[in-house]
């Protein structure tokens, strides 16, 4: 039975070659012709994604990105302290890494739009979650590249692990001058490269791939303790961060709960809600529909918070006319217009339609009492087209009358009534004799 199972845990079984996994590894960690085109173009669709909020095209780009290679071979390299292969493959992720910079900062300081989109700041606050996602990713990988059949984990791990985007939204940082966004990207593009690196050392050192011969034992003992150091370097501040956002989120539903169970389940209606869980003290602010509070209210429910296990809050409940007026205002102009393509040809095709749109009832009523031989009637404006290039409006009356009107009577008070001068009269009746004439 426990043969069984080893056979079944055995990485062993499946192993290629290790020089030829050596080969494999060496030619993908330069950086050189097609595949820094493949990198620059991975770079810009992934721009592009985050620019337009598109979690399909990041994918995409994280799938071309060759950016795994160096990574890998640095791994590989500290493994079997083969400095040389480390030397080339920390080179060219230097390579990459400032292409990739100076890519994605030219097509954000190029783009017109610099909205800062959901996909970009999920890159901007690492934690221990990007670091457990980096290290088993790494390990898929690590796998991955020592097997025969390479199958299909390489481009979940592309994927899973994210390089291309955080390098693409610390690019954007470096863009727009947010230094705040450039160093929480950069820092989970490093987390990702520093734990997939970690994770094929470690695969490598398990499947006991012979080291390139050294000497110097001591070299070699160094090397473990700056991995040992590195490693606690970079999971202690993605701890920390995770740890916030994990109180940050019982925050948030501890105030929830409370908003819930001293107000909407009383029947009072809150209108606007403000949390700012970063301010010392941390802020709530509410605004309800009609109901007012006195002082003594309102101090029972600061002391209240401390049952929902919200700690070090002031709660402030806005009454005052001229402060909600300023809130809403504030929220107004928060919200941003945009105006699309569509939208402005709509307004135009409506200031055309005005032009042309002739809706008055008044002036129908008013002809059949000043002119009452007229017994049909159509009234609109006309393009006329003198030459090519010149133009006019004209209002056109269309009437049907079987005795004869005095015109230029009819015509001077339409003048008079729709302010123009261009008047053409066109009688059907008239017209219709003449034709059978």
């Amino acid at each position: 039975m426990r043969k069984t199972i080893s056979d079944f845990l055995n990485l062993h079984t499946g192993e290629e070659n290790p020089a030829l996994v050596l080969e494999n590894v060496t030619s993908n960690v330069s950086f050189r012709g097609a595949n820094l085109w493949i990198l620059a173009c991975a770079i810009l669709i992934a721009s592009v994604g985050l620019n337009v909020n598109s979690t399909a095209v990041i994918i995409g780009a994280m799938l071309i990105s060759p950016l795994m290679g160096p990574i890998v071979g640095a791994g590989f390299a500290l493994a079997t302290f083969n400095f040389s292969l480390l030397k080339k493959s920390m080179k060219n992720l230097l390579i990459a890494t400032v292409v990739s910079l100076t890519v994605s900062s030219l097509y954000f300081y190029l783009s017109p739009f610099k909205d800062i989109q959901s996909e970009l700041l999920a890159r901007t606050s690492p934690n221990i979650y990007d670091v457990l996602i980096a290290f088993f990713g790494g390990i898929v990988g690590a796998v991955s590249i020592t097997r025969v059949e390479k199958g299909n984990p390489i481009p979940g791990v592309a994927i899973a692990t994210a390089l291309m985007p955080p390098l693409c939204t610390a690019g954007f940082g470096i863009a727009t001058g947010n230094w705040s966004f450039v160093a929480g990207a950069f820092y989970l593009y490093t987390i990702n490269c520093f734990f997939i690196c970690i994770s094929t050392f470690l695969i490598i050192k398990f499947l006991k791939y012979q080291a390139v011969e050294t000497t110097n034992k001591a070299f070699e003992k160094r090397i473990r303790y700056g991995i040992s150091i590195l490693i606690i370097v970079m999971i202690v501040p993605s701890c920390y961060l995770a740890y916030n956002l994990l109180n940050q989120k019982k925050y948030n539903q501890n105030v929830e709960n409370f908003i819930n169970d001293e107000f909407s389940k009383k029947g009072y209606t809150v209108i606007y809600k403000k949390v700012d869980y970063n301010a010392n003290p941390k802020l709530i602010e509410l605004v309800f529909l009609s109901t007012k509070f006195d002082s003594t209210e309102i101090k029972k429910f600061n002391t209240s918070l401390q049952d929902f296990g919200i700690k070090n809050t002031n709660l402030v409940i806005k009454q005052n006319t001229s402060d909600l007026k300023k809130e809403i205002l504030s929220e107004i102009n928060l919200q941003k217009t945009n105006i699309t393509e569509k939208d402005l040809q709509v307004n135009e095709l409506k200031n055309e339609l005005n032009i042309y749109k002739m809706d008055n009832p008044e002036l129908v009523k008013e002809v059949k009492i000043l002119f009452p031989e007229v017994q049909e009637m159509a009234i609109g404006k006309l393009q006329n087209y003198f030459t090519a290039d010149s133009t006019s409006l004209e209002t056109a009356f269309v009437y049907q009358s079987d005795t004869k009107i005095d015109e230029e009577k009819l015509k001077a008070w339409l003048a008079n009534r729709l302010k123009t001068n261009n008047i053409i009269l066109f009688n059907t009746k008239k017209d219709a004799v003449k034709k059978k004439n």
